[in-house]
């Protein structure tokens, strides 16, 4: 995509944000739970994209979801470091696939953790597919109307023999 000079390209230092270094078996084992404490600011950010067309114009929407990720396994680590590590590790050693479905003693520790410590439910099945309103405070997208030419030109004439320049054009 080619960029005028009036285009706003965003500074180094605001692209740059920590990012959330874990494995993908802590991310799996935290993806619940996570999932549905940042689900409001997850929502900001994909409505901003949704409607913005433009990812420079979501970037604080963007780092507010890595704080929330930062946040909620700050408090996971204070409040339920044992659970989470037995589910973890019980995940990263079912086989590649890492199902949960060989988990679920050390899974109901974790989630009963949860529950106790930060006041939250593991989200039923079928949670983040549901249709959800979400509250903003963003101001109401208005979408640009499109511009369309003054006159529309009139079809080409499919009867007519063609021409170029030098006259008629010979098919074969």
């Amino acid at each position: 995509m080619p960029y005028k000079n009036e285009d706003y390209l965003p500074s180094n230092e605001e692209l740059t944000v920590p990012e959330l270094e874990i494995t993908s078996s802590v991310f799996r084992t935290a993806a619940h739970h996570l999932g549905k404490y940042c689900d409001n600011v997850s929502k900001e950010f994909m409505l901003c994209r949704a409607e913005e067309h433009d990812p420079r114009r979501c970037l604080n929407e963007g780092k507010a979801v890595t704080r929330c990720g930062f946040e909620f396994l700050g408090k996971v680590k204070k409040s339920c470091y044992a659970e989470f590590n037995q589910y973890m590790q019980c995940i990263d050693h079912s086989g590649p696939s890492m199902e949960f479905k060989n988990c679920r003693k050390t899974q109901k520790t974790y989630d009963n953790c949860i529950k106790d410590k930060l006041d939250q439910e593991r989200p039923e099945l079928g949670y983040f597919a549901k249709v959800r309103l979400h509250e903003t405070s963003r101001p109401r997208h208005v979408p640009k109307p499109h511009i369309l030419p003054e006159r529309v030109p009139d079809p080409p004439d499919f009867n007519k023999e063609p021409s170029t320049k030098y006259g008629p054009a010979i098919f074969s």
